[in-house]
């Protein structure tokens, strides 16, 4: 049995240290619980994995988001962090005044203090050792509702109940069997909810969901099999996309054809810009970074970028991948295709 969410956050931007230009910070204005749990401590740096690009103001309301990111402590242990992230009007986040010279500093003449109205990300963030993506989309979204609805139910009711959910790590049904009351946990926040947690069967094996299928959509079968096999091999792989939650993804399904080898190496679907330096680091990698630090990625001659917008992959001249043999390769592509195939011909009818 474990937790379903070990903590929750509230991380918005901090007036207190806004930049004049640039970018801003963000700063956790409430977390529950305040103590360290002992079998789970609070992952450091919560904060930069909000807001991958940096905290910044704008002057027209952005939609609401929401992704997964995933932070590895020192023992090696994922905790996995969803963001769901909505936006805030602040009036006069900034005094601005127009500049005047000595000799027109008359009383009527004096700087006047323009109002504007920006807006300033806030996000309700969950940490998790479990990976439970449509659950924690939910349950972010729930309490959104409640926080901006202003519903009857009070927020630490919400909140407590999902900070005291216990649920089982495995024991789930395998296809065609039917589900018992081990395998489904139906779940409630105490504002009129019910969620459905089905749990996987074995906690060894990897929760993909529907990630592996567009890994392949997205890249192709040769491609993947690039990636399948430069992971394999200890190179250094880079996605990238102006999506969050599809280099979340990408990265989820990658690791998913590899079972039942488990990648140890540095893992971190969405990389903040602030720690751009790791991509630097001489060991493997997979990890993911958003399309605007396109630019910084170009100087990078030792790491294989799958670009998941454009569906292409780029292998530097110096990286050399060996491919499966033959005729395991041949075969391999064959079996895919046909399982493609038939996933198309049954999203169509």
């Amino acid at each position: 049995m474990s937790r379903l969410a070990d903590y929750y956050l509230v991380v918005g931007y901090d007036l207190d240290k806004r930049a004049v230009e640039g970018e801003g910070q963000g700063r956790i204005l409430q977390r529950f619980p305040e103590k360290d749990w002992e079998d789970s401590p609070f992952p450091q740096g919560v904060e930069l994995f909000c807001q991958p690009t940096g905290w910044q103001l704008y002057t027209e309301r952005q939609p609401a988001s929401f992704f997964v990111a995933v932070l590895t402590d020192i023992n090696s242990e994922r905790h996995y962090c969803a963001c769901f992230t909505f936006w805030e009007g602040l009036d006069n986040p900034q005094l601005q005044k127009s500049e005047t010279s000595e000799a027109d500093e008359v009383e009527d003449d004096l700087s006047v203090v323009r109002a504007a109205q920006v807006f300033a990300p806030k996000s309700l963030v969950l940490v998790s050792r479990l990976d439970y993506t449509e659950v924690f989309r939910n349950c972010l979204g729930l309490i959104y509702t409640v926080h901006v609805d202003g519903l009857t139910v009070p927020m630490e009711t919400v909140v407590g109940n999902l900070l005291t959910c216990i649920i089982p790590i495995a024991g789930g049904s395998q296809p065609g069997q039917e589900e018992t009351e081990e395998s489904l946990r139906t779940i409630t926040l105490g504002a009129g909810d019910r969620q459905v947690i089905q749990t996987p069967i074995d906690d060894a094996l990897p929760v993909s969901g529907s990630t592996v299928a567009q890994l392949f959509r997205q890249l192709g079968i040769v491609n993947v099999l690039y990636l399948f096999c430069a992971a394999l091999t200890e190179h250094k792989i880079l996605f990238l996309s102006s999506s969050y939650q599809r280099l979340t993804d990408a990265c989820r399904g990658l690791l998913a054809i590899m079972f039942p080898l488990k990648y140890s190496f540095t893992y971190v679907p969405i990389l903040p810009g602030k720690l751009l330096e790791v991509l630097s680091t001489p060991t493997p990698f997979i990890i993911g970074v958003n399309s605007v630090f396109r630019l910084e990625t170009q100087e990078l001659l030792d790491v294989i970028i799958a670009d998941l917008d454009g569906g292409t992959v780029t292998i530097p001249e110096c990286v050399h991948i060996s491919l499966l043999p033959e005729p395991i390769l041949q075969q391999t592509q064959t079996v895919l295709s046909m399982v493609g195939a038939l996933n198309t011909l049954i999203t169509q009818t």
